[in-house]
């Protein structure tokens, strides 16, 4: 009896798995992140049953940073198309009913949509720092910090640039939003992602008004009868039903027809919801750290700051309490470029790794460097970077003659780049006085053990922990939210997630080492100093550019005056 005991055990849960999917009490979370759309299938406790993805990259248009909508759609249908064949393999079941489903992407950007339904210009992302006068202006209006990636930013820029498709928006919206609106025909917002639109009441969970008429006075003075309270989704908090998948729905999310309509949508939410969720960081003194494409934190208030800070926005959870978060444009994205490098030195050597097995290897390689990083200097900043006060950014590596270079410091210094502006907005929380117990972390990067969670409690000098489930990320967090639906009547958000998510998870936490906070104390002293090489990096090559476009512009009107001499002498 004993013998079997596991192996009946097992099987058990196989066959609950198995009847999640087909009973149709399973729930689907969908994430649009800044690199990978990522479907995740899970039980109602939370456990993954499958799991699905695409790889996307935005691109330039215009000079703006944008994902195409013909991608939304492709790679919806691509990560969903990949979850579906999972189920089929792990269960033997393809979803056809499910629970619920939610949706979450990357927060703020401009998706402006016309009466129509049609896209007035290419989608907007966060990534912009293009907005400067519009975020100034309305920050002192509203007096409140309004970040250069926030919705209004983006409209009101739109509005003082004059731009002709102003007078033709009918809604504005975030990407989440969109695809929900799509889904379903409801224009809604969870208020997590409607925070990163327009400040939210803490005391109704809706826009605050008072600021919502001083936004329609400002953007009326240069636009008459545009009202950006017209143009805003509905909020709504965690728990709230969202309407559900309708058939044109259904078609776009499953082309197969497999998938019916009419199943439950919670409201659609941003990254930064999702990442709380996904770490059980919603109740105040919590805070959680994402590190991805950008890197933020998210600290639950206990009561409101006493004052506005520009490195810190203030947002709120799903359910609506407020959050201050500091937002970090660049992340670990120049890392994974030389990963990148390094994994080709591998195969031009002869030896065939995968990409985790690269990212293994200098982690670990890092955790042997210097707690400064040997006197080397690095920059991540492949954009602009609003809390070091860069409208544009150069990925560099610096260093002095008597620096050490070893593989080890490099990656140091690359891992000290990522953390060091989020440091940096994190200092003004402690300036007032905002406590928190611990921080909890998750993102690709955490997946080798220690390293980069070392680096990030030195840093910020606070514990960090991250759990067993830090590498599911914002779909499972997303997932989690559409399972909510059926415990809001009877349990707070906090307390869904504390005792039927996370219960029963251990948290590996490590305490900040006193040598590597003074290592990386020294690599903060010398990151700020070095932000004048940044700029000066920045300022030359866009001088480069400048003069390259101008002789190229120079060389075509000589070749068209060639041209327009050739054919009037051969007339």
């Amino acid at each position: 009896m004993t013998t079997d005991a596991p192996h009946d055990t097992a099987a058990e849960s196989a066959q609950a798995a198995a009847s999640a999917i087909a009973d149709g009490t399973a729930s689907l979370g969908i994430e649009f992140g800044s690199t990978r759309i990522k479907a995740c299938l899970i039980a109602p406790d939370g456990a993954v049953l499958a799991v699905g993805a695409h790889e996307w990259e935005n691109e330039l248009v215009d000079g703006r940073w944008s994902y195409s909508l013909d991608a939304v759609w492709a790679g919806l249908q691509a990560a969903y198309a990949e979850l579906a064949d999972d189920a089929q393999e792990r269960h033997g079941v393809r979803p056809e009913v499910l629970s619920a489903i939610g949706v979450s992407a990357m927060m703020h950007g401009y998706l402006a949509i016309d009466e129509d339904g049609e896209l007035l210009v290419p989608f907007r992302t966060w990534r912009n720092t293009s907005t400067g006068v519009a975020a100034a202006e309305l920050t002192e209006a509203l007096e409140f910090n309004v970040p250069l990636r926030w919705s209004v930013a983006h409209l009101y820029q739109a509005v003082l640039d004059d731009e002709p498709h102003v007078g033709r928006i009918d809604k504005l919206m975030t990407l989440a939003a969109y695809v929900h609106w799509r889904l379903t025909d409801r224009f809604v917002a969870g208020v997590g992602d409607a925070s990163g639109m327009f400040p939210i009441d803490p005391a109704t969970g809706g826009y605050d008004q008072v600021k919502l008429r001083i936004a329609d006075e400002l953007i009326g003075r240069h636009h008459d009868g545009l009202k950006l309270s017209a143009l805003l989704p509905e909020v709504l908090p965690a728990g709230a039903e969202a309407g559900t998948l309708t058939e044109a729905g259904a078609k776009l999310l499953d082309p197969t027809g497999t998938l019916r309509a009419g199943i439950r949508l919670c409201p659609p939410e941003g990254d930064a919801g999702t990442g709380m969720v996904a770490t059980g960081a919603v109740a105040p003194r919590t805070g959680n750290v994402s590190v991805g494409t950008s890197v933020f934190a998210m600290i639950v208030l206990e009561g409101a700051l006493s004052a506005v800070h520009p490195e810190i926005d203030v947002v709120t959870t799903p359910d609506g309490a407020p959050v201050a978060m500091v937002h970090c444009n660049n992340g670990a994205s120049e890392l994974a470029a030389w990963a990148g490098v390094f994994g080709e030195f591998a195969s031009a050597l002869g030896t065939q790794v995968d990409s985790d097995a690269v990212f293994g290897a200098l982690l670990s390689a890092a955790a042997g460097g210097d707690a400064d990083g040997g006197g080397l200097l690095a920059y991540n900043f492949l954009s602009g970077e609003p809390i070091a006060r860069l409208e544009a950014g150069r990925p560099l590596i610096v260093r002095t003659p008597d620096s050490r270079l070893t593989l080890g410091n490099f990656m140091r210094a690359q891992l000290g780049s990522i953390f060091a502006t989020l440091s940096m907005g994190m200092a003004v929380l402690e300036g007032e006085g905002v406590q928190v117990d611990r921080m909890l972390a998750h993102g690709g990067i955490l997946r080798t053990a220690g390293v980069a969670q070392r680096a990030l409690a030195a840093a910020l000098r606070v514990p960090v922990a991250v759990r067993s489930s830090a590498s599911e990320g914002g779909a499972w967090g997303i997932a989690l939210l559409a399972a909510y639906l059926d415990a809001a009547a009877e349990l707070s958000l906090a307390d869904f997630l504390e005792q039927r998510v996370f219960a029963a998870q251990d948290a590996n936490e490590v305490d900040p080492d006193p040598a590597e906070v003074a290592g990386f104390e020294t690599f903060l002293e010398r990151f700020r100093a070095g932000l004048a090489i940044e700029r000066a990096a920045v300022e030359a090559s866009v001088q480069h550019d400048n003069a390259q476009h101008d002789s190229r512009q120079h060389d075509n009107a000589q070749h068209d005056s060639a041209q327009h001499e050739n054919k009037e002498a051969g007339e």
